[in-house]
């Protein structure tokens, strides 16, 4: 299973990247060093919360935000978690006869 470190790394430096920020510049407005972003975003340094919540001020996101990765789906690509988030709300907007048909072209894909 991918670790939670690794999880929260890889969504941090998505929502970094999605800003077009470096490491450097997240630091700076996080008020944490480059080295702790990159070794955070890498999952190798174990965050605390306060600095969690300083990354997630910088980024203008709540801090539960860095939580939306499913750990419970074995082998996920990590890059693909915001695109089936994305489907998941759409088709839990739709009735049980659009979700069946939702289901039938997916399995044509399989």
């Amino acid at each position: 299973m991918t670790s939670i470190l690794k999880l929260v790394g890889a969504k941090i430096r998505d929502l970094r990247r999605q800003k077009g920020w470096s490491q450097e510049l997240l630091g700076e407005k996080a008020g944490v060093k480059f080295s702790y972003i990159g070794s955070v975003e890498r999952g190798e340094q174990n965050i605390t919360l306060l600095n969690l919540e300083k990354i997630a001020e910088a980024l203008e996101v709540k801090v539960h935000h860095f939580f939306s990765y499913s750990r419970e789906i074995k082998g996920i690509d990590i890059s693909k978690e915001s695109t089936i988030h994305e489907l998941l709300e759409m088709m839990l907007r739709m009735d049980q006869s659009d979700l069946k048909k939702i289901r039938n072209i997916i399995k044509e894909f399989n």
